[in-house]
C-alpha cells in the first residue's frame, strides 16, 4: 500500500514544484536570491497543505465509506445519514484548498 501512495504523490508533487519553479517571478520584479527563497518556501508550504490534506482526506473517505455501506447492509435506513460522513470526510481535502490560497494571498 506504501508504494501506491509513493506512486500517487510522488508525482503530484514534482509537477507542483516544477510549476513552482518556472512561475516564482512575480509581475514586475526583478527575481532576486531573497525574493527566490521566500516564494519557493511558499509553494512549497503551498504543495504540502494541498497534498497532506489530500491524503488525510483519500483515508478518512476510504475508512468512512466502508463504515458507511457495512452499516447500511445490517440497516439500509441509515445509508442517508452515513453518506453525510462520507461528506463531512472529503471536506479535509478543501481545508487544504483553502490553507494553499490563504499562504498564496498573505505573502503576495
Amino acid at each position: 500500500m506504501s508504494s501506491r501512495l509513493a506512486e500517487a504523490i510522488a508525482p503530484t508533487l514534482l509537477a507542483i514544484l516544477i510549476l513552482a519553479i518556472i512561475f516564482t517571478p512575480v509581475a514586475g520584479q526583478k527575481l532576486t536570491p531573497e525574493l527566490a527563497e521566500v516564494e519557493s518556501v511558499k509553494f512549497i508550504s503551498m504543495t504540502l497543505a494541498v497534498c497532506i490534506c489530500a491524503v488525510a482526506a483519500a483515508y478518512a473517505v476510504a475508512r468512512v465509506s466502508v463504515a458507511a455501506l457495512a452499516s447500511a447492509t445490517e440497516k439500509p435506513e441509515i445509508l442517508g445519514r452515513a453518506i453525510i460522513f462520507v461528506g463531512l470526510a472529503e471536506g479535509i481535502a478543501i481545508y487544504g484548498l483553502l490553507i494553499a490560497f490563504l499562504i498564496w494571498i498573505t505573502t503576495a
